[in-house]
Parts: C-alpha cells; sequence; structure tokens
C-alpha cells in the first residue's frame, strides 16, 4: 500500500508527464497537490492557461515563478565565463533544474508539505539534477517519482491515461518529441530522433521554433557586436541590456540565421548514450564572443588552465552538482580569470555560420609590433636562437647519453620514438 501524504508539491509544466502525474498522484496517495511551474523564459504560450489545466486535472493551486532573471544572472552568465560545455552541449537543461528545485523546496515549506514529485523518468540525467538540489535546500525530504515504478511505462501509455481521464494535451502520438524550453534553448528527443542513422528533421516545418535551419536562412550576412564587461555580456550593438534581454535578443537574430543548432549523441549521466537536437542561438554566440575576447586578453598559461577547469566545471553542471563546493570554488577561480576581460566582439552570422569580424579590448596583450612579419624594434629575433638552445637542452642531453651508451656497447640505446 503506498504510502499517504497530505500535501505533495508537484514540478509542473503542463506537459504530458506532469499532466497525467497529478490525478494518478491523487489515486495513489489521496494528497492535496500543489502544483509548482517555473518560468525561466520558455515563453507565454508555454504557460498560458496553465492553472485552468493544473486545477482541472486535480491540483488544488498553482504557483508560477518568474525565475528567468535569477536564472540568466545567477546560472547562465557564470557558466559563459567558465566557457563550460558538455561533449558541446551548453547545458540548457542541466543549470535550469537545481534553481527550479530550489524553489520547489521553498514552496514545500511555506505550505507545509511532506513530499515533492516531479515527471523526470528513471533513465535521464533530470531526476539526479532535481533531487542533489532538493538533498542539498532539504535533506531527508521524501522525493515522489512515479516513473521509477508506475505502470505508465512509455509516453504511448501516458497519452492513453490523458485521454481516459479527459487531459487536455498539446501533442499527439505523431508530434510527441520529449522537449524541454527556456531562455537558453530548446531540446528534441525521441521519436526518430532515436536512431541516429535518421538524420534530423531540421528543414521540417515547425520542427524548430527557436529558428530557421541554415539551408533557410538569409543569403546576407547579419553582424552583431557584443560588449562584456568581465566576462558578463552587458550590450548588443551598442545598447544596453541586462542579460535576460540580451539572450532574447540573441536568440531572434542568431536564430534568423540559422545558428546555434546541435544534433549530437551524448553520454548520459546514467551510462547510456542519447541522441538530442538542441537549439541555442544566443548561447552559441555568446560562447563564441567570449571565446574570442578572452582570446587577446588572458595569458597562455590561465586560458589553457581555464579550458582544462571548464571541461570540470561543466561536468558538474550536467550531472547536477550546481550546489557543491567545488562547482563554487570553481566559479571564483573564473570570476577571478575575468577582470581583464572586458571589451567588444563583432561576429558575422551566416547560414549557421559564426565567423569572426573584430575583438577590440583595453587590456587586450596583442602586440601587433611584435607579431608583425614586417622590421621592427620590439623583439630581437636573435634571442630565439638561445632560448631553443635552453628549451630544447633536455632533448641534446637525452640524445648525448644514447650517442654514448652506444659507442660503449655497440648497442642502439632505446629511444623515445620507439616501442
Amino acid at each position: 500500500m503506498a504510502k499517504k501524504y497530505n500535501k505533495i508539491v508537484l514540478a509542473y509544466s503542463g506537459g504530458l508527464d506532469t499532466s497525467v502525474l497529478i490525478p494518478w498522484l491523487k489515486e495513489h496517495y489521496g494528497a492535496e497537490i500543489i502544483a509548482v511551474s517555473a518560468d525561466v523564459g520558455q515563453g507565454a504560450g508555454e504557460l498560458e492557461g496553465l492553472e485552468e489545466k493544473a486545477k482541472a486535472t486535480g491540483a488544488s493551486k498553482l504557483y508560477i515563478l518568474d525565475l528567468k532573471k535569477e536564472f540568466a544572472e545567477d546560472f547562465i552568465v557564470p557558466t559563459i565565463k567558465a566557457g563550460a560545455n558538455y561533449e558541446k552541449y551548453l547545458l540548457g537543461t542541466s543549470f535550469a533544474r537545481p534553481l527550479i528545485a530550489k524553489h520547489m523546496v521553498e514552496i514545500m515549506k511555506k505550505e507545509g508539505a511532506d513530499a515533492i514529485a516531479h515527471g523526470c523518468t528513471g533513465k535521464g540525467n533530470d531526476q539526479v539534477r532535481f533531487e542533489l538540489a532538493i538533498q542539498h535546500f532539504a535533506p531527508g525530504t521524501d522525493v515522489i517519482v512515479p516513473w521509477r515504478f508506475w505502470e505508465l511505462t512509455s509516453r504511448d501509455k501516458e497519452i492513453d491515461y490523458a485521454e481516459a481521464h479527459h487531459i487536455p494535451l498539446k501533442i499527439n502520438r505523431q508530434t510527441n518529441y520529449s522537449k524541454d524550453k527556456n531562455m537558453w534553448h530548446l531540446s528534441h528527443e525521441g521519436l526518430d530522433l532515436e536512431d541516429p542513422a535518421n538524420e534530423a528533421p531540421i528543414n521540417k516545418p515547425g520542427f524548430l521554433e527557436l529558428g530557421v535551419s541554415p539551408e533557410q536562412a538569409p543569403d546576407q550576412p547579419t553582424y552583431v557586436t557584443i560588449h562584456f564587461e568581465k566576462g558578463v555580456p552587458t550590450a548588443v550593438n551598442g545598447e544596453e541590456m541586462d542579460a535576460v534581454k540580451i539572450i532574447e535578443t540573441l536568440n531572434k537574430v542568431g536564430g534568423a540565421n540559422g545558428v546555434g543548432i546541435l544534433d549530437i549523441v551524448e553520454n548520459r549521466l546514467v551510462g547510456m548514450k542519447s541522441r538530442g537536437v538542441y537549439e541555442t542561438p544566443a548561447g552559441t554566440i555568446l560562447y563564441a564572443a567570449h571565446d574570442r575576447l578572452e582570446e587577446i586578453t588572458l595569458d597562455k598559461d590561465t586560458k589553457h588552465f581555464k579550458n582544462i577547469a571548464a571541461q570540470k566545471f561543466a561536468e558538474l553542471v550536467y550531472d547536477g552538482e550546481w550546489y557543491t563546493p567545488l562547482r563554487k570554488a570553481l566559479s571564483a577561480f573564473v570570476d577571478s580569470t575575468q577582470e581583464a576581460v572586458t571589451g567588444d566582439v563583432k561576429l558575422k552570422l551566416y547560414k549557421g555560420n559564426i565567423i569572426p569580424a573584430s575583438v577590440t579590448s583595453p587590456f587586450s596583450l596583442y602586440s601587433s609590433g611584435m607579431a608583425t612579419f614586417s622590421e621592427d624594434d620590439v623583439y630581437n629575433q636573435a634571442d630565439s636562437a638561445g632560448f631553443i638552445s635552453l628549451f630544447g637542452l633536455p632533448i641534446k642531453v637525452r640524445a648525448m647519453k644514447d650517442e654514448q651508451l652506444f659507442d660503449k656497447t655497440g648497442k642502439h640505446y632505446p629511444s623515445l620514438d620507439e616501442d
């Protein structure tokens, strides 16, 4: 017999999984269901009618939380500064889940609820992201995850359940891609995408939502200039904007030019490989611009080590470990590297491509006087002989020792280029 709860707080999007969860949870636990929806920039269309739908299917109330500013400034921007990507994926769903979970715990405490529920599957990454955050803010909380044990073991069965319970859905069996949308990205999984042998239908009308395919993009390029202050994007084409507005603006211009479409087979945290198609126009532009600015403002050792740290940062975010000491420490390191990452980056967007046009910074380490192939009085080329002599000294010493041993034994001493 299922454990009884007084109140259950449900992460609610109005999609297939969470739509069937409200009546299912009421049937099996006899609890009051309090739905929580997070506005992380998925658009008004995604939120329209949610309250009526949630209550009509059995929820006592619905909280709609405006988290756009917090999402952009406290999660997206730090990840841009880190330059973190997971196998090229720009972490759109990954860093939204811990934020949502944090606020679900707040609602749980406010309402005096005794459990939290979510609609993540037992095969996915999101279950980990939600639950690690819940453990951080409310250790010991009961988390109900029906996908791990219920009878609705496929999306077709969920649709059957929805139809039997008169739950309205925005999808049908033919267009039933698993999608997640926020201001940063839109992901597509399932159906024909489950077979990597199938080409992603990016030219099919209605598949892409944030833009067009490169083939459908304009024949003329679009130029865009982004200003950064200490690694933080603050303006587009000379107009100052907050982080939310910058992302919205670049989503439009990037999407219109076919920028930011990624089709990958990624390694999920739970061990399997999964194919997904991601739309991240603004993110792709911002990453390219930020990296370009770092090319002229960071010294070699800092940039190279930061690239190593970025990979670990991405793995932590992907694995749901946002609220961990290591992620916070890495962010502190990243912030220390961004003091001079200020300037303007101009990019040319053309049919899915991002082409560098110009980059300037008052803190640029690039010296045309040193780098020039013309005559200069800054760099003494004769100094290179001594540098090479010292830099190559270990190689020279090893070679001399090889010759010495060969002379004594008549046998060639194994060198480093031999197995």
